[in-house]
């Protein structure tokens, strides 16, 4: 326990000091003889005691003196930050060429694994989810509640977008809906294992959109294969493309090719967009001066009922 204003108990001696003042004298015109009050002056300092007053005083100095305990919350702040995930459902991400435990998972699962519990330990952030294939469509909006996105990341399914890689689609309505934020800070974090089909929008001119409303963007290009090393794979990833969507959107482009390298993202992810969990709990002060003030006014109202 602390006190918010230590220097109140300099004023503890004040009734002492107040006590060894000089009488001051007053002269009145008519004396009356003191034998007639002597019996009621006696039973008065009698029924008279200094410990209630003194114990109600130095209660009310402590009040004063504003007692107090340091209290932590488990609630987080809003960081300020507000995240949308671009994730692919193109018919690739069916492939089982990721390996879990030695088993074998597609690209979704694996996806789906990490991503979820990515989004629920970003409690203090707003996060949305957007999801495209053919077509882009937002699966969750902007929440704090992080584990109902992790719930719709969960819950993606291929086919429900078409089977395209509608890339500039899903980027442009995750910068439209970030657009509309006030939110400080403004991040997409766009995955994809393929290569843009849509022809409508360049992906590159969609990142120069997000880059002039201060929004920054993140790549993750997922598979084992890419059109650089790969040009005639049907399943490969455009590496390329999606760097320079980071570049131009002032944030990191991801290489994964496995679990370790998907597990190593998550980390770094949350090294470049801080956790809000992971700060200090919020910690405030609780003050008690009611305690010490109430008693101090019932002690004081029983000294003036004797009196009466």
């Amino acid at each position: 326990m602390s006190f918010a204003w230590p220097l109140a108990f300099l004023l503890l001696p004040v009734p002492l000091l107040i006590r060894l003042l000089p009488p001051a004298s007053v002269q009145t015109g008519l004396r009356v003889p003191e034998h007639i009050f002597a019996g009621v002056t006696a039973e008065r300092r009698a029924g008279r005691s200094w410990l209630p007053a003194g114990l109600a005083w130095v209660l009310l100095v402590i009040a004063i003196a504003g007692p107090q305990v340091s209290r932590t919350s488990d609630m987080l702040p809003a960081s300020g930050r507000d995240i949308v995930l671009a994730i692919d459902l193109s018919g690739s991400m069916r492939k089982e060429d990721f390996h879990l435990g030695g088993q074998p998972i597609s690209r979704l699962d694996a996806v789906k694994r990490t991503a979820s519990r990515f989004v629920a330990a970003r409690r203090g952030d707003r996060i949305g989810l957007a999801i495209f294939g053919d077509r882009a469509y937002f699966a969750q909006p902007l929440t704090f509640d992080v584990d109902a996105v992790a719930r719709a990341v969960d819950e993606a399914q291929i086919g429900i977008s078409g089977r395209g890689t509608a890339i500039s689609d899903g980027l442009g309505l995750a910068i439209k809906r970030l657009a509309a934020s006030e939110a400080p800070t403004r991040v997409i974090v766009l995955l994809s294992d393929g290569v843009d089909t849509t022809g409508k929008v360049r992906a590159a001119d969609a990142a120069r959109l997000a880059a002039s409303h201060g929004i920054r963007i993140h790549t993750i290009a997922l598979g084992p294969e890419d059109l650089e090393s790969q040009p005639k794979s049907r399943d490969a990833v455009d590496t390329k493309a999606l760097r320079e969507v980071a570049s131009l959107g002032g944030g990191t482009a991801f290489r994964v090719r496995d679990m370790n390298d998907l597990e190593a993202m998550a980390a770094s992810l949350d090294q470049l967009e801080p956790n809000p969990a992971e700060r200090p709990p919020m910690r405030y002060w609780h003050s008690l001066w009611f305690w010490p003030g109430a008693v101090a006014l019932i002690l004081m109202m029983l000294i003036c009922w004797r009196r009466e």
